[in-house]
């Protein structure tokens, strides 16, 4: 998979790409009410999430994204650690991000949803992220 580019995301209200909405991958079954906590404590206590399993990662993420929400809620999940977020502006992105790392939570991957990556399907997503991932570990520290 390629054909995705990065762009910085500034902290705007600039609403960015996609229907609202969040795709939650590897957290186990006991973490999905402490994260549906933080998501309140967050403002997104009305947005749409799907906790992403194995059955539905061959599925792409424009048809993820439209599952009822809270879908998969209790259910485990062996994929990688990651949230795609979907339609939230610049600003909330930012301030997700910041809480989320202030909360001591465990390290994971992070993508936003583009029009290249909604048709991508979720198991390719999560792999071309821990490939860049690896990367810019390799790059060392940004300055």
């Amino acid at each position: 998979m390629s054909g995705g580019t990065f762009s910085k995301v500034k902290a705007t209200d600039d609403r960015m790409y996609g229907p609202r909405g969040l795709v939650v991958c590897g957290y186990p079954p006991e973490e999905h009410g402490p994260l549906d906590g933080f998501l309140e404590r967050f403002g997104g206590a009305d947005l749409p999430v799907v906790f992403a399993t194995k059955e539905i990662a061959a599925q792409t993420l424009g048809e993820i994204l439209s599952l009822p929400n809270r879908s998969g809620k209790g259910e485990p999940s062996n994929l990688r650690r990651a949230m795609v977020l979907s339609g939230f502006t610049q600003k909330e992105l930012h301030t997700l991000m910041g809480a989320y790392r202030q909360g001591g939570l465990p390290d994971q991957l992070w993508a936003t949803l583009t029009p290249i990556s909604e048709n991508w399907s979720l198991t390719d997503l999560l792999e071309e992220l821990a490939r860049e991932s690896e990367a810019m570990k390799k790059q060392g520290p940004r300055r």
